[in-house]
């Protein structure tokens, strides 16, 4: 019986397809998926363009959650260009952060075999925006 880890990891190597979409745009080449504390699962993929204007998987899926009217994630996973798992980067770190106060309980997928969690608060010890979700 499959896990939730490897729903999302299904969920993410379905859209992981390293396609060029145009001479200045590259899609896919990761692939990220979340869910949600209602059990809901978003995937997105990253958008590269040579001007720097990209976005990360992570925050595609982000994204489409957001549209959805959901703001809470239980765990997240990002797949790379040869299926291997990769951590979100700084900026998607910092962007899962400000979602919701309870954000550093987030479970992240560091490695498939042997699995390793953490959760998102170790991967940014010592946040520096807390104290504005506790002064609300």
């Amino acid at each position: 019986m499959a896990d939730n880890w490897d729903r999302l990891l299904s969920a993410a190597n379905a859209l992981r397809n390293g396609s060029e979409i145009s001479p200045f745009v590259y899609a896919g080449q990761v692939a990220a998926a979340l869910e949600t504390a209602r059990g809901n699962v978003y995937a997105g993929v990253c958008v590269d363009g040579v001007c720097g204007l990209s976005v990360c998987a992570e925050r595609a899926a982000i994204y489409a959650m957001l549209a959805q009217g959901e703001h809470e994630i239980r765990r997240v996973v990002a797949v790379g260009e040869h299926g291997h798992v990769v951590p979100p980067c700084g900026a998607c770190r910092e962007a899962m952060m400000q979602l919701f106060p309870n954000a550093g309980d987030i479970e992240v997928l560091l490695h498939d075999e042997p699995r390793r969690i953490c959760a998102l608060r170790q991967l940014l010890p010592d946040w520096w925006g807390q104290n504005r979700f506790e002064t609300q």
